[in-house]
């Protein structure tokens, strides 16, 4: 759930985005891009990489993680409290110990004042920088006597992945903060959907409400809890055959570009199935327009943003086709090979 424009971006937000020079870049942002710039990523050694991706497991994704999100959610529904709880619960269990926290706030809405709630779970709150991984719990509130909307691709494959990732991750984990003091955060929003009518007053009530919180609350070394985050990875829209998912930002192309080498390197090893192209998912070139989504409200207070959407935009959104039936899992799982290496090269897990 998101606003897709299908047109070049509009100017301010295009500067921003790196598409119209640099008059639109918040002067924070030199400091967080510097430092997901200057980290180095190495290649895991193939004996390194085969042993990781053997900590995944496709049942365990679709069958523990993935079910239990295929349920209509939408903010205040018993099955979006079912959602959130079943979050909180696979993200305490973790042997790496998570601090897993929910983020409740209340919010004025189209339809009057509304009680929402973030989970935020953060490997080692201590460390300096965060990587931080993210993605939307609630499925579109549709009109009564619609049929059922599942959000099988938005967010349920999303959340999925973000517990997948995080569980083969999680013998690697025990050490908490990685070299170059960074660490791990996961934000699950409540209420990325819009009640009514898309709008700055009526979508991102969670992701507006945390970049709030976190720009105000104190991290370490006279920052703030936004200022520590060296990147942010947002997963939208994911789950249906060959999504095409382009490069958003200048200042984290490097690293899309990392994950266009990683799927590459993983295609020649025949480590993807149902994988046409070297280069299917992960393609150079710009996007096809400009996508307002969760990133928006830290995009605005300066922080990389890595956004891993396809555009266009799976040909279910926003209907009720968005189910299991219409999912792809060759590519569900491509993606969480590829996400997988792409997050241990990052962190310097070798």
């Amino acid at each position: 759930g998101n606003n897709w424009v299908q047109t070049r971006p509009r100017k301010g937000l295009a500067e921003r985005q790196g598409w119209g020079g640099n008059r639109g870049v918040v002067p924070q942002a030199w400091l967080f891009s510097s430092q997901s710039q200057s980290r180095q990523a190495r290649s895991l050694p193939e004996v390194h990489l085969r042993a990781l991706l053997e900590q995944l497991d496709p049942q365990r994704l679709w069958g523990k993680y993935l079910q239990p999100l295929l349920v209509e959610r939408p903010p205040g529904s018993p099955g979006n409290l079912k959602v959130r709880q079943f979050l909180e619960d696979e993200l305490r269990a973790l042997g790496a110990g998570w601090q897993v926290e929910v983020d409740a706030f209340s919010a004025l809405t189209p339809l009057g004042p509304m009680a929402f709630a973030n989970v935020v779970a953060t490997l080692s709150p201590e460390a300096p920088r965060r990587l931080t991984l993210a993605c939307h719990l609630d499925s579109k509130l549709f009109p009564p006597g619609a049929p059922p909307f599942l959000g099988a691709t938005d967010s349920a494959v999303p959340c999925a992945l973000l517990l997948e990732l995080v569980r083969a991750l999680d013998p690697q984990d025990h050490c908490g903060e990685r070299e170059g003091g960074i660490t791990l955060e996961e934000l699950f929003w409540n209420r990325e959907q819009a009640l009514k009518e898309w709008g700055p007053e009526d979508s991102l009530y969670g992701a507006r409400h945390l970049a709030q919180r976190m720009e105000q609350t104190p991290h370490d070394f006279g920052t703030s809890e936004i200022q520590a985050i060296e990147m942010f990875v947002l997963l939208d829209l994911l789950g249906a055959r060959d999504p095409i998912i382009k490069s958003h930002f200048r200042h984290t192309a490097p690293w899309f570009q990392r994950l266009s080498s990683i799927e590459k390197r993983l295609h020649r090893l025949g480590l993807l199935a149902s994988h046409p192209r070297e280069v299917t998912y992960f393609q150079p070139g710009p996007p096809y327009g400009a996508v307002d989504d969760d990133h928006t409200p830290f995009l605005r207070r300066g922080v990389p943003i890595l956004h891993l959407i396809p555009t266009p935009f799976p040909a279910v959104w926003h209907t009720a086709a968005d189910t299991e039936t219409n999912l792809h899992p060759p590519t569900v799982h491509n993606l969480s090979r590829i996400l997988t290496i792409f997050l241990a090269e990052y962190l310097g897990l070798l």
